[in-house]
């Protein structure tokens, strides 16, 4: 169920919308309406933490063995942050040291500058805090739509996040912080150079029913 329009935290900042009785479809028919001499691409938006810590993984093995694995206490941590245009092969990600109101600012004037010229895009993320936060200026050709709260299975980008843990982040040993951010960076660009990958991952039906050409 889509949020009160009166209180969702959409409303409160400059840029962004709720989603509408209507649904999405309505949100991006709004936000078309208000930006009608420009080319309207819906993008998803997430981001995923990847530290020292590590995470573990099924591997095959011997049957009856107990299979090694590398474990790492300690907890230097980066963020992927990324938006994916869904059933393309079209992302955007930067990998930061926090996640805060400052750093999901400096993703979006990184993301909007990186738009070709008459596009505005839709992005539809979570109602994190860094995200609602009243002193992050939205680029002028990107406006916000949060999903309803408790929503993580209608964001495409958590399937993004999966498929880069099972396939490229999982097992590992990083030194310190600068390794962490070179193992998010090259997890990152090995997806995107997988052709077709990204496109696969993102081709939700309900956002295929919605998504503009």
């Amino acid at each position: 169920m889509a949020e009160d329009p009166a209180t969702t935290p959409a409303d409160r900042h400059n840029g962004a919308a709720a989603l509408p009785k209507g649904g999405l479809a309505a949100a991006l028919s709004e936000i078309a309406r208000r930006h009608p001499d420009k080319e309207l691409q819906l993008w998803c938006q997430d981001e995923a933490r990847v530290g020292q810590k590590g995470r573990g993984k099924r591997v095959w093995f011997e049957r009856g063995v107990r299979p090694v694995g590398i474990i790492d206490r300690r907890y230097a941590s980066a963020w992927i942050y990324a938006a994916v245009r869904p059933g393309t092969d079209k992302a955007f990600a930067l990998v930061l040291t926090e996640t805060s109101a400052a750093a999901m600012a400096a993703f979006l004037q990184r993301f909007g500058a990186s738009l070709p010229e008459g596009v505005h895009v839709a992005l539809l993320l979570d109602g994190a805090g860094w995200h609602t936060a009243k002193d992050i200026a939205v680029p002028d050709n990107v406006s916000l739509v949060f999903l309803p709260p408790y929503s993580p299975d209608l964001n495409p980008v958590e399937r993004v996040w999966l498929y880069l843990r099972e396939r490229f982040i999982s097992h590992r040993l990083f030194a310190d912080l600068g390794a962490v951010i070179d193992g998010c960076c090259d997890a990152w660009n090995r997806l995107i150079d997988d052709r077709g990958r990204v496109a696969s991952l993102t081709d939700y039906a309900y956002l295929r029913s919605v998504r503009i050409s």
